[in-house]
């Protein structure tokens, strides 16, 4: 008797999606009864795909949490202090000099990079290629060019910004100067066109046109003192227009005069 009893219960007991996703179709069926099985057909491919779909998207979910960890990892690598001798209470990663850093980042950096799709494989690419410049300057170069040709459109900007400010370093003032000014006329202007603005007109010190470093200092400050907010009060002047006015006032003590004031401390929105 215990014997039948467990055997029925076992019997009684359903799983839960099964009766909901029969129940389901039982539903339909009877709505479309009469028009054929094609229509019931269609339907329960409808119901496959949806599930097929939401399976799909919980992977990607899953895939993309992990993207983003490894990749947080890798930029934890790459940002690791660097000392001979590490402080005892160190928890990251610490590295003996910025070679052995750059070789561990570039690793991180394209492991993620073989292992997950875009966006994050792009954005592995470039700090990799940004890390390459340390250990191996030519070959980095050459992917920060390829990336700031065919890359996606903020990564292409990042690598041209990189690029710039490679060229720069070697003396390349030209090709600097051309990678800035091609930044300048991103209609998105992923990189902020002060800070781009800052760096030219470094470049223009470096090449000797003084004059021209000058005047684009000049329209930096200026255009920082004169904005306004929308309640009409004056904007906090940022890190970079008060880098750019330092600079003027070292480069052109005249221009600099010709400078609007500064806007009062206590006008300012705080």
């Amino acid at each position: 008797m215990a014997r039948t009893t467990k055997k029925r219960a076992q019997q009684l007991k359903h799983d839960k999606f099964r009766d909901t996703t029969m129940d389901a179709y039982g539903r339909l069926s009877h709505r479309f009864e009469g028009r054929g099985r094609t229509v019931l057909y269609a339907v329960g491919g409808a119901v496959a795909l949806v599930a097929l779909l939401l399976a799909f998207n919980w992977w990607r979910e899953q895939r993309a949490d992990a993207a983003r960890l490894a990749l947080g990892k890798a930029i934890e690598i790459a940002e690791a202090p660097v000392s001979a001798t590490p402080e005892p209470n160190q928890t990251g990663p610490t590295f003996k000099d910025e070679r052995e850093r750059a070789q561990k980042a570039v690793e991180a950096f394209r492991k993620v990079q073989s292992d997950y799709g875009s966006p994050y494989s792009d954005i592995a690419r470039y700090f990799a290629a940004a890390n390459l410049l340390t250990i191996d300057r030519p070959k980095g170069l050459s992917e920060l060019e390829a990336l700031s040709k065919n890359g996606d459109g903020e990564v292409a900007a990042r690598s041209k910004l990189a690029l710039a400010q490679a060229r720069e370093a070697d003396a390349q003032y030209d090709q600097a100067a051309a990678l800035y000014n091609e930044l300048l006329n991103d209609k998105n202007k992923t990189v902020p066109e002060n800070t781009v603005k800052l760096r030219l007109a470094s470049v223009y010190e470096k090449q000797g046109k003084r004059e021209e470093a000058a005047g684009l200092l000049f329209q930096m400050v200026e255009a920082a003192r004169k904005a306004q907010g929308k309640d009409g009060k004056p904007l906090p002047e940022s890190a970079v227009a008060r880098a750019a006015a330092d600079k003027l006032q070292e480069l052109s003590p005249e221009r600099y005069a010709q400078l609007p004031p500064e806007p009062a401390r206590g006008s300012l929105p705080y």
